[in-house]
């Protein structure tokens, strides 16, 4: 299958200013396959160390700085070939390494011949709390699961790709395009972008092994909540974790702790609910105050939202049967638009690489869904879930925010069209939402 991750890391190969690579992502979203298959396209040979199959690797680096020294020790050991230059390093689950984090300050330093990368489970919280990590020595990339577009390729719908990608002007897109991405929008809401999930329904369609997977996956991650260090906290873990969704079928989707648990309170599950957000299972979304530059400056960080890494998991764990794909708009209606939501969510977050804010007021109520910026403008993003497009709460920003925004985003089903300050996208577009603003904008 297809990645459109390739390309950032051929760019990486190719940079003047290249560091070793720390790829951060998910359990099972496809970081160990996409270095590998890398490796393989653009490099004569791939070495590979897992520190968790081979756990003696690690001695290595605990003995020794020197680059020359590891590499040698790791040939000999495995009776792999590394050549500057030709060969691709690939350090794989290296989350209970943190001497094999640190020498990539030593392979930038001294041996920037070598291209390297890291790669591992729950990366994200083994760097939280690295207190040796090299800062600014290494590149940062995070695989996310399979995008829209990337789904449509693996499934052999190229054609369909090729025609959004050549939009480059917004007017109503033709039935024989708008159906088809339609249904298969739904059949994307059931499988999600993981990997494995995807294979099964585009290769094998084979609707319960597909669910069987997802099943796993969920189950794989219950597990490593008990990797928490303290194990009186995997309980806590387990409780957010299985309250999302819960929390996303609220009319307002503000997380609130006592959801969780009756009487649960910040302090208690705050530290639970951060292992969750560095093992990047989850997307914390905080609420803004106001649509001006910098986002960050006007983050509430008492208010927020929170939403799954893939929303085929969250399907999932929701206990939403696959077979709502038959039921007209069912799926993207369902949980109060919470699958839509989270769909438009991953899409963003792959297209911006930051997580957006959300805006809101209580008297009278009001709520837009994300607000992203984009160069040095910000722009509110409202997503309907049916074709109903009426929409209060993007009319009130507008009067509340006129002089700070250029442009108002609408995600639904109706079709691509701008009406006034209002673009409206179709769902199955949100992967070129950049572009389509940079349109509209013309």
């Amino acid at each position: 299958m297809e990645r459109l991750i390739i390309k950032q890391l051929y760019e990486w190969k190719n940079s003047k200013f290249r560091k070793p690579l720390v790829l951060e992502g998910v359990r099972q979203v496809g970081k160990t396959w996409i270095l590998k298959e890398f490796g393989r396209q653009y490099y004569d040979n791939v070495a590979y160390f897992n520190f968790d199959e081979n756990i003696e690797y690690r001695e290595f680096f605990e003995k020794t700085k020197s680059v020359d020294r590891i590499l040698q020790n790791l040939m000999i050991a495995s009776g792999q070939k590394i050549i500057p230059e030709k060969t691709f390093i690939i350090f794989d689950e290296v989350q209970g390494c943190p001497e094999v984090i640190n020498s990539m300050k030593y392979f930038y330093e001294n041996a920037p011949e070598y291209h390297v990368a890291c790669a591992g489970s729950l990366l994200g919280i083994a760097l939280a709390k690295s207190s040796s990590f090299p800062v600014g020595k290494v590149k940062f990339l995070r695989i996310n699961p399979m995008t829209f577009t990337e789904f449509l390729m693996a499934n052999g719908d190229g054609n369909l790709v090729d025609y959004m990608a050549g939009i480059n002007v917004i007017e109503p897109i033709p039935e024989a395009f708008f159906n088809p991405l339609y249904e298969k929008l739904k059949m994307y809401y059931v499988t999600g972008g993981m990997p494995e999930s995807v294979l099964m329904w585009t290769q094998e369609r084979d609707i319960n092994l597909m669910q069987e997977v997802l099943d796993n996956i969920i189950g794989a991650y219950q597990r490593d909540f008990g990797k928490y260090p303290d194990l009186k906290e995997m309980p806590k873990i387990s409780l957010i974790w299985n309250s999302i969704p819960s929390q996303l079928a609220k009319e307002n989707k503000k997380f609130i702790y006592k959801v969780v648990k009756e009487g649960a309170r910040a302090r208690e599950y705050e530290d639970a609910l951060q292992w969750l957000v560095d093992a990047r299972l989850v997307h914390k979304i905080y609420k803004s105050n106001a649509p001006r530059l910098p986002l960050s400056a006007y983050d509430d960080l008492s208010a927020f939202k929170i939403y799954l890494v893939d929303m085929g998991l969250l399907r999932s764990l929701s206990k939403l049967a696959s077979s709502a794909f038959a039921e007209g708009n069912r799926l993207f209606t369902e949980f109060k638009g919470a699958l839509t939501e989270n769909y438009v969510l991953q899409s963003l977050v792959n297209s911006y690489g930051v997580e957006p804010r959300y805006w809101s007021q209580n008297n009278p109520p009001n709520e837009i869904d994300f607000m992203i910026q984009r160069k040095n403008d910000v722009f509110p993003v409202e997503v309907k879930a049916e074709a109903n497009i009426r929409s209060k709460s993007l009319k009130k920003f507008n009067e509340l925010f006129k002089d700070d925004i250029k442009l108002r985003i609408r995600f639904s089903l109706g079709n691509l069209r701008l009406d006034g300050d209002i673009l409206n996208i179709p769902l199955f577009m949100a992967d070129y939402t950049d572009k389509l603003i940079g349109i509209a904008l013309k």
